[in-house]
């Protein structure tokens, strides 16, 4: 039997290089193996891993809900009002907002250092004040919508309710990140693969201590006065452009991972990763400069942090995905629960980078705006929902393998390149961003059928999103394989 073809769990617990066995040097190719889920940390893991299927599984319920509010009779049935729009509001907040903290929050939990009774506490409020929150902004379009503003980064209800149910999500968030910054695990002078990926966790903590910065700086200098829209637009702008670098973090950390649980070599030291970690996240302290330097309401401070995004953000990602590529190029042969890590891998590198590319192409305000914040975010998802799967083994359930788990991210990738196509396609000819129905004005057949393939490719992309709260439950519902059969398992391939 190669080793290729070894199940999953087995290279989770080989020996890392950089070990008394071992000599690490600066070009030594580590092994990028994930921090082990300690027995007190496990209940917490998987309560943030609830959260997180929560919020998508909400986030599809409101995009069925979007198909609903177009659709003539069905509804009349619905709140009335404008409540398109205030269901795509709270299903943008549950699927990026919601589903990127969750995760963050399972992941800056492997981490830690062991939790006595003051930290778990600080634990579970974070949690319970992240998962309140979330439940109100979703109540919120039913009981107390207000005027749907469609702010980058957190779209609104300009409501009483919404607004609350935001102020306990931040606060959970806050204690999330403050706990992730102050109870991390130590990395020693003699990095190892684990020790990157620590690195790499911690920084991503850091940028998002930094965004909770920006969003206080300017929550106290925003005048109240300004009207709904602009107010929340230049109030989330800081904070939204630095939370991107924790999320491109997140992806990074992800991608080496699931490289490294598909077999693959990355012909990087873990030195050079902790580099391209640096890089990645020293661009994101221009947002405190931005705010000492310009008035937030300047086309300076909002140009400022648009730079530091594009350039330093974007410079670690080409040699990693270049590494990664390289090193599963010989691993064709793969054990069925390492074939949807692959899957998500690749089909993330694709999205983002697609989405990378498109951004290069914007002039103007129109729909290839979104194109392109929509490959860099489901690319970054992607990559989450990967490691979700490389990780469900160590929290006691199955590993998802089988056609749906495979089918999954190609099918929620595929719909989403699908999508950004067609708002490609429709940006060429100016269609304007952030409307809908007859507000798009569509003239042309070529303008019809870009936004018809943009939908096309959305329906396909909910299905996918769908497919992985499916996938992931399965696999939490059927009882793990004990020793003794994933020994004969192997034995018979």
């Amino acid at each position: 039997m190669s080793s290729d073809s070894l199940p999953l769990r087995k290279p989770l617990l080989r020996t890392v290089p950089g070990s008394s066995n071992h000599t690490l040097t600066a070009s030594t190719p580590a092994a990028y193996v994930l921090p082990g889920i300690g027995a007190d940390r496990r209940p917490l893991v998987r309560a943030w891993l609830m959260l997180a299927l929560a919020a998508l599984i909400g986030s599809g319920l409101f995009s069925v809900l979007l198909v609903l509010a177009r659709t003539p009779g069905v509804n009349a049935w619905l709140p009335s009002g404008d409540f398109f729009r205030v269901a795509l509001v709270v299903h943008v907040d549950l699927s990026v907002l919601v589903w990127f903290v969750a995760i963050a929050g399972l992941l800056w939990s492997l981490n830690l250092r062991s939790l006595r009774a003051g930290g778990l506490r600080v634990a579970r409020a974070s949690l319970a004040l992240c998962g309140l929150g979330a439940l109100g902004m979703a109540a919120s379009a039913f009981l107390d919508p207000g005027e749907a503003v469609m702010a980058n980064y957190i779209p609104m209800l300009d409501s009483a309710g919404f607004r609350a149910s935001l102020w306990l999500f931040a606060a959970g968030a806050l204690l999330l990140v403050l706990l992730a910054l102050m109870r991390a695990e130590k990395v020693g002078i003699a990095v190892d693969g684990t020790g990157a990926l620590r690195f790499g966790l911690h920084a991503s903590a850091v940028a998002a201590g930094v965004a909770l910065l920006a969003f206080a700086w300017s929550l106290a200098v925003v005048p109240t006065e300004l009207p709904p829209k602009a107010y929340y637009e230049i109030l989330y702008w800081g904070g939204g452009h630095a939370l991107q670098f924790t999320w491109t973090l997140l992806m990074l950390v992800a991608w080496l991972a699931l490289a490294h649980a598909c077999g693959a070599r990355v012909p990087l030291s873990a030195r050079v990763v902790l580099l391209l970690f640096a890089i990645a996240l020293v661009s994101v302290f221009v947002t405190p400069l931005a705010y000492l330097m310009h008035d937030v309401s300047t086309v300076e401070h909002r140009d400022l942090h648009t730079w530091a995004m594009r350039v330093g953000g974007g410079l670690a990602i080409a040699p990693l995905v270049l590494a990664v590529l390289i090193a599963l190029a010989p691993h064709r042969r793969l054990s069925p629960a390492q074939r949807p890590l692959r899957a998500a891998l690749l089909a993330s590198m694709l999205l983002f980078v697609a989405g990378g590319l498109i951004g290069v192409t914007i002039q103007g305000s129109n729909v290839k705006i979104p194109a392109h914040y929509h490959g860099c975010i489901v690319g970054v998802t992607l990559a989450l929902m990967g490691l979700v799967y490389r990780l469900l083994p160590e929290l006691g359930y199955r590993a998802p393998q089988g056609r749906l788990a495979l089918l999954q991210p190609w099918l929620y990738g595929v719909g989403q390149l699908l999508h950004i196509i067609g708002l490609v396609w429709s940006g060429g000819y100016g269609v304007q961003r952030k409307v809908a129905g007859a507000e798009q004005v569509l003239r042309s057949t070529g303008e019809i059928a870009g936004m018809g393939l943009m939908g096309l490719g959305g329906l396909l992309a909910i299905i996918g999103g769908l497919l992985f709260a499916l996938v992931v439950l399965r696999a939490m519902r059927a009882p793990r394989k004990s020793e003794q059969e994933s020994e004969q398992g192997e034995a018979a391939q």
